[in-house]
C-alpha cells in the first residue's frame, strides 16, 4: 500500500534529496492523517457518546488534534521545500524540524487534558454502559492507527524525516492508548470494577513519555546536533582518497534542514607542493563532496612540512605524549620555531567536550609534559579546541 501510494502521488520518489520531492512525501503523509483521523475523532466520539466513557471521548479528541497535527505536517514540508531568499540565504529546510516539534508539543498537551480528565474520573467515577459498536470501533480503530504508524515510520526512513518519525510516534501511542481504553472498558465490564480513569491516567502518562522523546528528536538538530558518525566517515574517506591530502581535522556540519547542509574542514597538504597545485587539488575535491553528499563545501587548505626531518620526529613525539594523557586527545597545525635559549611548539589540541579536565587543566598539563623534554629546551604554545564530530 506504501509503494502504491508514494508511485501515485510523488513524483520522482527516489529523489529522496530534493525539496520539492519531499514537500510531496509530507503532502502524501499530512494527508492521509487528516482523512484517516478525522474518520476516527467521529468513529470515536460516537462510542463515548453509547458508553458514557470519558477516556474514550479523550481519546476521540486526541485523534482530532492528530488532525491538526497532520495539517500542521503538511504546511511544515510545504514551506520547507520554499527556495532561498535574501532573508534566508540557506533557504527554510529547518521548518520541517519546527514541524516535528510542533507535533510533540501537541502530544504533550494531549498528556495533559487526558491526565486532568482521568483523575476527575478517578475523584468521581462513574459506571461504563457497554457497548459491543463501541467496542468494535476501537478495535478498528486500534488496526488503523497501527498502519498509520508504520506507513509514516516508512515514508521517515525514506527521507530521513523527524517530523514524520515523530507522526509515526503519535500513531502509535494513540494504538496503546485506545487498546488500553478497550481492555480497562472490557474489564470493568465484567468485574464490575470502576477502572475508566485510572486507564486513562496510565495512557496519559504514556503519551507524555512519548511526547517527550520526540521533541527531543525534534529539537535536537535545530539546537544543532553532533552529525552522522556514518556520514562523518564517508566524508572522511573521500578526502583522504586524495593523494595530495596527508591529513584533515577541524570538520564541521551546519544542517540547515534535509538536504541542506554545509560542511567545513582543513586538509592538509605537503607544503612542497605549488599553491596552484594545491588550490586546484582542493576546489575538485569541494566538487567532488558537493556532488557526491548534495552540500555546500569549504575547504581550507593546510600545508604541512613534510621533508624536515626534525619536525617530523618531533610531531611524532608530541601525539605520543598527549595520547599518553588521554588516547582521545589529538594535535594538528604542527609547526616549530627555533630560537637561542629555548625552541618553541606551536600546535592545536583537540579536546573532546565532557572530557574530566578543564580546557586550562589540560594545556597546563601538555605544557608542564613538553616542558620535561630535553632538559626543558622546549616550550609549548597550545590551543585548544574541541570536536565538532
Amino acid at each position: 500500500m506504501v509503494n502504491f501510494l508514494v508511485r501515485l502521488f510523488v513524483k520522482n520518489s527516489e529523489q529522496t534529496h530534493l525539496p520539492e520531492v519531499r514537500s510531496r512525501y509530507g503532502v502524501l503523509s499530512g494527508g492521509v492523517g487528516i482523512a484517516l483521523n478525522l474518520c476516527l475523532f467521529a468513529a470515536k466520539f460516537l462510542a463515548g457518546l453509547l458508553a458514557s466513557s470519558i477516556a474514550i471521548t479523550a481519546d476521540a479528541f486526541n485523534n482530532l488534534s492528530d488532525a491538526g497535527s497532520s495539517v500542521v505536517t503538511l504546511v511544515g514540508f510545504r514551506m520547507a521545500c520554499a527556495p532561498a531568499d535574501s532573508e534566508h540565504p540557506f533557504g527554510h529546510g529547518r521548518i520541517e524540524y519546527v514541524s516535528g516539534l510542533a507535533v510533540s508539543v501537541a502530544i504533550l498537551l494531549v498528556g495533559v487534558e487526558l491526565g486532568k480528565s482521568s483523575v476527575e474520573k478517578i475523584l468521581h467515577p462513574e459506571a461504563i454502559q457497554f457497548s459491543t459498536l463501541s467496542m468494535g470501533i476501537l478495535a478498528v480503530s486500534v488496526a488503523v492507527k497501527l498502519w498509520m504508524c508504520w506507513f509514516n515510520r516508512s515514508l521517515g526512513n525514506r527521507i530521513g524525516s523527524t517530523a514524520m518519525r515523530a507522526t509515526a510516534m503519535d500513531s502509535l501511542t494513540d494504538a496503546v492508548a485506545t487498546a488500553a481504553v478497550a481492555a480497562g472498558t472490557v474489564i470493568g465490564h465484567l468485574s464490575g470494577l470502576l477502572l475508566d480513569g485510572w486507564i486513562g491516567l496510565l495512557v496519559a502518562a504514556f503519551i507524555l513519555y512519548t511526547g517527550y522523546h520526540t521533541a527531543k528528536d525534534s529539537l535536537s538538530p535545530l539546537l544543532g546536533q553532533t552529525p552522522d558518525p556514518e556520514f562523518v566517515e564517508q566524508i572522511a574517506q573521500t578526502v583522504m582518497k586524495h593523494d595530495e591530502v596527508i591529513g584533515m581535522h577541524d570538520l564541521i556540519v551546519h544542517d540547515y534542514g534535509p538536504g541542506r547542509r554545509m560542511i567545513s574542514l582543513h586538509a592538509e597538504m605537503p607544503c612542497t607542493m605549488d599553491v596552484l597545485v594545491m588550490h586546484d587539488a582542493t576546489d575538485l575535491l569541494e566538487l567532488e563532496l558537493r556532488h557526491k553528499f548534495n552540500c555546500e563545501v569549504t575547504i581550507h587548505m593546510d600545508p604541512i612540512e613534510v621533508n624536515n626531518q626534525a619536525i617530523t620526529e618531533m610531531r611524532k613525539r608530541l601525539i605520543e605524549l598527549v595520547q599518553g594523557i588521554d588516547p582521545v586527545l589529538s594535535i594538528h597545525d604542527f609547526r616549530m620555531v627555533w630560537g637561542k635559549s629555548h625552541t618553541n611548539l606551536i600546535f592545536d589540541l583537540l579536546v573532546p567536550y565532557q572530557f574530566p579536565m578543564t580546557n586550562a587543566e589540560v594545556s597546563k598539563l601538555v605544557q608542564e609534559r613538553v616542558r620535561q623534554m630535553e632538559d626543558g629546551q622546549y616550550f609549548a604554545v597550545v590551543k585548544v579546541e574541541q570536536a565538532f564530530v
